[in-house]
């Protein structure tokens, strides 16, 4: 049987399997039933060195005709996110505030299947492939797995992964070498002032002003210090403090991302812009006579496809689809593949799921957002035959 008839025999399972995952999401670290069923679903295809890693996370091991070979990492998130479904469907989530928002139900589908497909043609290839089904990708779950040692028994030498999103059209597929994704670091300020009456304003230091300012400020850091072709996007996400409308804010706090693509050198990356940031700050609370806190927590490092995996990659796009879909794509949205790409040559493919005749119009992390199913039988002989095709170089 060919590998697309194949393929094509597992619609429906592919299907049944992300409704599952759909209708029961679970948030990082307590991907319990996910990972149970992974776990089972493994096992019973006869994958080899099946095991729970960073609590809820399930790696396994699948060898081809001979051990001797190249280690191909195929990465699989698992976890959904606290948000409340507002889609409609018939699976829609039966776990309250909890939602698969960004397609990670369909990676645990395409996921499952692709290992089916590995165990029945494991002739088709030499070496191994880890199946490594992560959690908690959303708050950087995959370094507690490569510090478990994910990437050394065997010695991984490339790794592989997938992305839906609704920045590209159903059907098509993002494939762009170099960085792709951004860094994320994450802030929190707590500006510190001194309260009164509103009547007499003089006799307080306004936190709320000093906040204000500053968000206002960041503008210089977007706009004024950093080359426009490779922008730094500085959001605030939450703004909170105060207690009463007569009443001079003592403290605020605010909290937000701050997103670049360009390498680290020697003025760019993440410490200069982080340095910059805290000047900015730091020169606005003194001008207010206010003080301050700011707490960087780091979410995502900037995520650097490899040239040789994406010429690969390209190759098979042209043997799974009829027509050229491929599309440069590039993100300030983060991904905790990343430490997989700071570590091993690596590459993530993205697949657009827009279809605005479906009304699958919503973008990832939307109450309404879904993917397109038709898309799956395709998503998974490409994940198949880049393996495979991985294994090769």
């Amino acid at each position: 049987m060919s590998l697309k008839k194949e393929v094509a025999a597992y619609k429906s399972e592919l299907i049944a399997l992300r409704r599952d995952f759909h209708k029961w999401p679970e948030i990082g670290f307590k991907e319990f039933r996910t990972s149970k069923t992974v776990y089972y679903y493994l096992k019973k295809l006869g994958v080899d060195n099946v095991q729970n890693v960073a609590k809820t996370g399930v790696v396994g091991t699948i060898y081809g005709k001979s051990r001797v070979g190249r280690t191909v990492i195929f990465r699989v998130n698992m976890d959904g996110m606290a948000i409340t479904e507002d889609t409609g469907l018939s699976f829609a989530s039966q776990n309250p505030g909890v939602m698969h928002a960004c397609g990670h139900d369909a990676h645990l589908a395409v996921g499952l299947v692709v290992a089916k497909l590995l165990k029945s043609r494991k002739d088709e290839f030499n070496g191994c492939v880890r199946l490594v089904f992560q959690p908690n990708e959303e708050i950087a779950g995959a370094i507690d797995m490569i510090n478990e040692g994910i990437l050394d028994e065997p010695k991984a030498d490339c790794a592989l992964s997938l992305n839906f999103t609704q920045g590209l059209n159903s059907g098509r597929i993002g494939l762009t070498s170099g960085i792709v994704l951004g860094n994320t670091e994450e802030f929190v300020i707590k500006i510190k002032g001194k309260s009164g009456n509103t009547y007499s304003p003089h006799k307080s230091r306004d936190a709320a002003l000093a906040a204000a300012k500053i968000i206002e400020a960041m503008q210089v850091l977007e706009t004024r210090e950093y080359d426009p072709l490779f922008p730094v996007s500085i959001m605030f996400g939450k703004v909170h403090g105060g207690n009463a409308r007569n009443v001079v804010v003592s403290g605020i706090v605010l909290e937000g991302t701050i997103r670049f693509l360009f390498k680290n050198g020697s003025n760019t990356g993440i410490e200069n812009v982080k340095e910059n940031f805290e000047r900015v700050v730091k020169s606005i609370c003194d001008l207010m006579k206010t003080s301050y806190e700011l707490e960087f927590i780091h979410s995502n490092s900037v995520l650097n496809n490899d040239e040789n995996i994406v010429n690969v990659l390209k190759r098979v796009a042209r043997l799974t689809y009829d027509e050229n879909n491929m599309d440069d794509f590039k993100s300030l949205m983060g991904e905790d593949f990343a430490e997989f790409a700071k570590r091993i040559p690596s590459a993530l493919t993205f697949f657009g799921i827009n279809n605005p005749e479906k009304e699958l119009i919503y973008p990832n992390y939307h109450p309404k957002f879904d993917i397109d199913e038709d898309i799956l039988c395709d998503v998974t002989e490409y994940c198949y035959r880049a393996i495979i095709e991985c294994t090769r170089m």
